[in-house]
Formats: structure tokens, C-alpha cells, sequence
């Protein structure tokens, strides 16, 4: 995936949330655990509902519609505390480009979204991936248009959220 623009015109990395850091950071070991393992990594989105996560593949033919998908997921997911959507990318630096596993994420209702990544080398051995994930850039927030989570009752909550998370199945009239 390298067909996205994360733009970085500050030199300070800013005070990122705590449960959007968390979700992006265990966004980037999954993906890291993927690569390790020897496989492709598939784009993929962690939502945060209550105290779950959620994660959902996003494969496509083009990084256009793995984005659409991811983005449609995420901004329909009214309920959801914070995401990530991770993918594999590159930066582009004054040295030239490297390799980077990127996750973006945000809250609802905020526009800010953030961008951290993995640098990471490939040889033949396999591959060598930082320890230390590095701030990357602003990300358009894809829960920009949501609101926070209090503010929605169970009927306005994604019904496959509240059948995972609370075991509650939709009950049809007789």
C-alpha cells in the first residue's frame, strides 16, 4: 500500500490520546506478528467498542479501494470508542524511502487523526522491524463525522458490536 499522502509539516510530535496510541500500537504488533510470520500484510482496522477490539480485513484490488473499505467500516461504526487502520507503506525521507507498517487512527467527532509506523528492512533472512514505532504525520480521522460514544443509546449502536460485546441478538416481532 503506498498509494496514500500523510502529511508531516511540523517537526513536534503531538500529544496523541491515550486509547488512540494504544489501539494504534497494538494495531502495529499485529501487523508486525503478520510480517514476522511470513505473510502478506492484509489492511486491516481495530475498532474499540467498550473494552473490545475489534479487527476487520480490508483486501482489495487497488490501495483506493482498500482505503474506501477501510474508511467506510470505521465512519459507520457509531458506538466505537477509538481505531486504527494499519497497512503496509513507505515514507518518503530526504535519504529516500523506507519501508514503514503505518497505522492511522482517531476518536469520534475529532478532527485530528494520527499516523505512527514500524521502519522496517527486508532481506533474505527475513525481515528486521524497529522496536520503536515513529510518529509519521497527520491522518484524516475517519470517525471526524461521529459522535462520542456516550452520546448514542443501544439502538443507535451497530447491531453486530452489541451481539459480540454484550451477546445481545436483534429480536424480531412475532
Amino acid at each position: 500500500m503506498s498509494d496514500r499522502v500523510i502529511e508531516n509539516d511540523s517537526e513536534e510530535v503531538p500529544e496523541i490520546p491515550e486509547v488512540v496510541e494504544a489501539v494504534l500500537l497494538m494495531a502495529l504488533d499485529e501487523a508486525k506478528v503478520t510480517m514476522v510470520g511470513g505473510d502478506e500484510i492484509t489492511p486491516f482496522t481495530c475498532l474499540v467498542v467498550k473494552d473490545n477490539v475489534f479487527i476487520e480485513s480490508h483486501p482489495g484490488d487497488d490501495a483506493d479501494e482498500c482505503f474506501a473499505n477501510a474508511k467506510k467500516e470505521v465512519a459507520n461504526a457509531r458506538g466505537a470508542q477509538a481505531y486504527a487502520f494499519c497497512y503496509d507503506g513507505f515514507v518518503e525521507t530526504d535519504d529516500g524511502p523506507l519501508d514503514v507498517i503505518i497505522a492511522e487512527g482517531g476518536l469520534p467527532g475529532s478532527a485530528d487523526g494520527y499516523a505512527i509506523g514500524l521502519i522496517y528492512e527486508e532481506s533474505e533472512e527475513g525481515y528486521a522491524i524497529d522496536e520503536e514505532a515513529v510518529y509519521i504525520g497527520e491522518a484524516p480521522n475517519f470517525m471526524m463525522d461521529l459522535y462520542d460514544p456516550s452520546m448514542y443509546d443501544e439502538e443507535e449502536i451497530d447491531q453486530k458490536y452489541l451481539e459480540q460485546v454484550f451477546g445481545v441478538e436483534d429480536e424480531e416481532e412475532e
